[in-house]
């Protein structure tokens, strides 16, 4: 039974980038290519080697950067394990493409991977797994204690929708245009154990929870717990799995530098903060200081649809808050500015669908290359 434990919580601060693409041809449509990039002779370049995996369907790879022990180093490894990956593809003849859901991406059309755990998922699955084309951004931030890993979860909920919005870059699905800013979204919200979680009361919660699942064989392992964000147990890190694919290495830096920031705040208040208080109540909330369930559910659809136009139920419960204003609000709070220029930007969808627009799928499928 896979499950980890409460000694993998030993460190704070410490960084790991996941990053899902997608492998295409010379004209940017998805082809089946893990069989060479994962499985063939030849070594992948440093620093990809050993750090490359690829998901469900034949024409999706993960990357992992390594340990990061600098925060202000991101950025390099980041580029270095997309520059790897790019050559490795190239010495195969392939090209490797970047977003939330690949535009001209036909789910029946396509291979799934033959890997036994993928195998094992959708046979259980099915339909929802058959379909799951998706490519997302993963964050994993190093937390020095269990207990702490999980009440920084539970925090970081709230955040979860803006950070959906400003990632927002899968308005195709299956060929056409889904009306969704994050469409990949939706449509891994299909699968069981996903979405927006509920709180745990404690690392004891959270590892009984784990442990049932995998007992009850509702999933293999815990790693089959896809929730936006969920205390790794097996790395000890909070891992945030919530954006879309970015093709801009720039965007997956900032995102990175916010969540770093946010969960090292979070972690620092966690002696003052774990305990509830009547100051911390609110209205229709979950007792405990945030906003229930239904209503980060709600700020998530509102991300999914709207993407940079949305606005969220705020942490009071009482208000509405939109997306420059968050920004404005915790870049300055967390003295951070990558989240700036992403808010004032063109949004990853609304580039999308400009350029389908004037150019047609053709061109869309070139500008997603990394």
């Amino acid at each position: 039974m896979e499950t980890g434990s409460r000694e993998s919580f030993a460190r704070l601060g410490t960084l790991g980038v996941e990053e899902e693409f997608y492998v295409v041809d010379d004209g940017g449509r998805p082809t089946s290519g893990i069989d060479d990039l994962v499985y063939g002779d030849a070594e992948p370049p440093e620093p990809l080697a050993g750090r490359i995996d690829h998901e469900l369907f034949k024409f999706t790879v993960e990357t992992q950067t390594p340990l990061v022990e600098d925060p202000a180093t991101v950025e390099r490894h980041v580029t270095a394990v997309r520059d790897a990956l790019v050559e490795h593809a190239a010495d195969h003849g392939y090209r490797i493409a970047a977003a939330g859901l690949h535009p001209a991406a036909k789910w029946r059309e396509l291979d799934h991977a033959e890997k036994p755990r993928y195998r094992s998922q959708l046979d259980r699955i099915q339909y929802p797994q058959h379909r799951n084309t998706t490519a997302g951004l993963h964050v994993h931030v190093g937390v020095d204690d269990a207990d702490k890993a999980v009440w920084v979860s539970n925090e970081l909920r709230w955040y979860l929708p803006p950070l959906l919005a400003l990632s927002a870059n899968s308005p195709f699905w299956n060929g056409f245009d889904t009306g969704l800013a994050s469409a990949r979204a939706k449509i891994f919200e299909g699968l069981p154990n996903t979405g927006m979680p509920t709180r745990f009361a404690d690392f004891e919660a959270f590892e009984r929870f784990e442990r049932r699942m995998v007992e009850h064989g509702s999933i293999d392992d815990r790693g089959e717990l896809w929730y936006d964000v969920r205390p790794h147990t097996d790395h000890g890190t909070v891992e945030v799995r919530t954006p879309d694919g970015q093709s801009d290495p720039a965007a997956v830096c900032a995102f990175v530098e916010f969540v770093h920031a946010l969960v090292v705040d979070l972690a620092e208040r966690y002696e003052d903060e774990s305990a509830p208080t009547d100051e911390a109540v609110v209205p229709d909330g979950d007792g405990h200081g945030g906003l229930r369930r239904e209503l980060l559910d709600e700020n998530k659809w509102r991300a999914m649809r709207y993407g940079h136009d949305a606005s969220f139920v705020d942490r009071d419960g009482e208000s509405t808050v939109d997306l420059p204003t968050v920004v404005d609000r915790e870049c300055d709070r967390l003295d951070v500015n990558g989240l700036r220029a992403l808010v004032d930007g063109e949004s990853g969808a609304q580039r999308q669908r400009r350029i389908h627009e004037a150019d047609g799928l053709d061109e869309l499928c070139q500008s997603l290359l990394v």
